[in-house]
């Protein structure tokens, strides 16, 4: 089993921690601001997207966390709902005055968590568990397309 490890120290780094996160599952309460060490982390289930199609989907436990954070402000999460479960789309990076800018966890039904930087420092590292899950995500654009594809498969075979 090999264990995913990458630091982010600029945009291009922060996009690949993104792919490798996206649809990633975790509650209100994975998340941490601990302000005096200046870092926030968040412990979250990925969703493997280099296991091979044959292969049965899985997830694994990978921990994130990012340094030189100043503040966190969130968007649509109610922080008392600890068990409320989040699925993180992707993280992205607006600059501000170099190299300080704001890291955005963007989650679905319109959540976010925006995090104030000093500059880009992330890690991302596997922690070890993997389980099977029982199918891979699909988003709907995805289906949108599979669905308008259909037609037109339809009509080639005959």
């Amino acid at each position: 089993m090999d264990l995913l490890k990458l630091v982010a120290f600029d945009e291009e780094d922060l996009a690949v921690i993104s792919a490798h996160l996206q649809d990633a599952a975790l509650r209100v309460e994975d998340l941490a601001f601990l302000p005096k060490e200046r870092r926030f982390a968040l412990c979250a289930r990925r969703f493997d997207w280099t296991c091979d199609l044959g292969e049965p989907p899985r997830r694994r436990l990978t921990g994130l966390h990012f340094d030189n954070v100043t503040a966190v402000r969130c968007k649509n999460m109610d922080q008392s709902r600890k068990d409320q479960v989040l699925n993180l789309l992707a993280v992205t990076f607006e600059p501000a005055s170099a190299p300080s800018g704001a890291v955005t966890l963007i989650f679905s039904e319109d959540r976010a968590l925006r995090l104030e930087v000093e500059c880009i420092e992330a890690q991302m590292k596997d922690m070890g568990p993997v389980w099977e899950v029982e199918s891979r995500p699909c988003h709907e654009i995805e289906a949108e397309i599979e669905a308008d594809a259909a037609p037109a498969r339809t009509a080639e075979r005959r």
